[in-house]
């Protein structure tokens, strides 16, 4: 009888397999690697939607500023007494008629207006923080018109700094 293909132990050590003992080892040893890669999976997950708030918030800012640079050159008319900044952030995406244009085109900024990641509801995702020219930093407004944005997410980002601050 060949005592590797007959399983049954007759008091000799010649079957193969696992005892409980090594099981129960090798499973402590998953978990332990388990409970360490799960800590570093959240902080990777984090880091990405702060960049994914950095490259937001830049996207909006550079559109207002384009906004801004084309009202100085006077394709956009502005009023006495405007600062020259957008209205609102929907005419950074519906766009502004051109005043330079005699077909009368349309200047637009942004083709949508991106979403806070940070922000899990979808309806309040598009809703920034908007600052007006008039307001101070330290404690925005709005006001008649959109300088600056920034999130309305609660906390504080990895690097300290709370994430209206941005």
């Amino acid at each position: 009888m060949n005592p590797v293909a007959d399983c049954r132990c007759t008091g000799e050590r010649h079957c193969r397999g696992f005892t409980i003992i090594e099981v129960l080892v090798t499973l402590v040893i998953v978990g332990i690697l388990a409970s360490a890669v799960i800590p570093m999976a959240e902080l990777a997950r984090q880091r990405s939607r702060e960049q994914d708030l950095r490259d937001a918030l830049r996207t909006v800012r550079r559109a207002i500023d384009a906004y801004k640079q084309a009202v100085d050159e006077g394709h956009i008319v502005r009023k006495a007494g405007e600062s020259g900044y957008p209205h609102t952030l929907e005419d950074l995406v519906d766009g502004v008629p051109d005043a330079k244009d005699p077909k009368g085109g349309k200047l637009r900024f942004l083709r949508k207006l991106p979403v806070d990641p940070l922000i899990d509801d979808a309806k309040e995702a598009r809703v920034w923080g908007k600052r007006s020219y008039v307001s101070s930093h330290q404690e925005p407004l709005e006001g008649n018109d959109v300088y600056d944005v920034y999130s309305r997410a609660t906390g504080a980002g990895l690097n300290g700094i709370p994430y209206r601050e941005w």
